[in-house]
């Protein structure tokens, strides 16, 4: 393989797994924005938890138990 053709290739390669890269960052930015607006999940509270880090603070979600773990427990 001569030296054009490997730079040829390359720049293929690059294109594309920055197009790759483009595509993988805008979609979970568009499923965080998605969830945000839904009311899944409030975003807001994450932000703040920077400038409350005490740790007398409230939890930001309750916890899900499971029944194994409960079990394991007794």
């Amino acid at each position: 393989m001569d030296y054009e053709t490997l730079l040829t290739v390359q720049g293929y390669a690059k294109f594309f797994l920055i197009l790759a890269v483009f595509t993988i960052f805008y979609s979970y930015a568009y499923s965080i924005y998605k969830r945000d607006k839904s009311g899944e999940r409030d975003y807001e509270k994450y932000s703040n938890l920077v400038h409350d880090d005490s740790s007398v603070s409230t939890p930001l979600e309750e916890r899900k138990k499971d029944k194994d773990i409960d079990n394991k427990e007794k």
